[in-house]
């Protein structure tokens, strides 16, 4: 076993908000990815950011993913999940959500600062009262979070 903390696979039922880091984790197949894939079977409604497709995007195509493959990754997201834009009420709970960020990164001592779509994917959390999954240091030890990164 490695260091991912043991998660039961029988997970309870709850909206989530789906990061980068849990879609990569999902498609490379991983024992994260397998968690993520046991929520979102049992979910009961499942949202990403427009902004996580973005850069989701934009990774794969910095690694040399073939375009095809990179909008069917995007596609599947959209058919499983429901595409949340940013609109005003979203663009005001992200400056309120990236305060927070940096407030917990700060306590924690997280050195590194959270970016705009850390802030984005805690406000869509935030207004859809949805859980995050995520292995993203920026969330860990939030309520809003489900934790499928390593434990240390």
């Amino acid at each position: 076993m490695n260091s991912l903390r043991r998660i039961d696979l029988k997970t309870e039922i709850y909206d989530v908000v789906v990061d980068s880091y849990a879609w990569v984790e999902y498609f490379l197949g991983s024992e994260s990815g397998e968690v993520v894939k046991n929520y979102l079977k049992n979910a009961s409604a499942i949202y990403t950011p427009s902004i996580v497709l973005a850069e989701l995007a934009r990774k794969y195509l910095r690694e040399g993913v073939d375009i095809k493959e990179i909008r069917r990754r995007l596609l599947f997201i959209s058919e499983v999940s429901i595409i949340v834009d940013i609109d005003l009420e979203l663009s005001l709970e992200a400056a309120i959500s990236y305060r927070v960020l940096t407030e917990h990164a700060k306590r924690w001592g997280i050195n590194s600062k959270p970016s705009l779509v850390d802030a984005v994917i805690l406000a869509v959390s935030r207004l859809k009262n949805a859980k995050i999954l995520t292995g993203d240091i920026h969330f860990k030890e939030l309520r809003h979070t489900i934790w499928i990164g390593a434990s240390k």
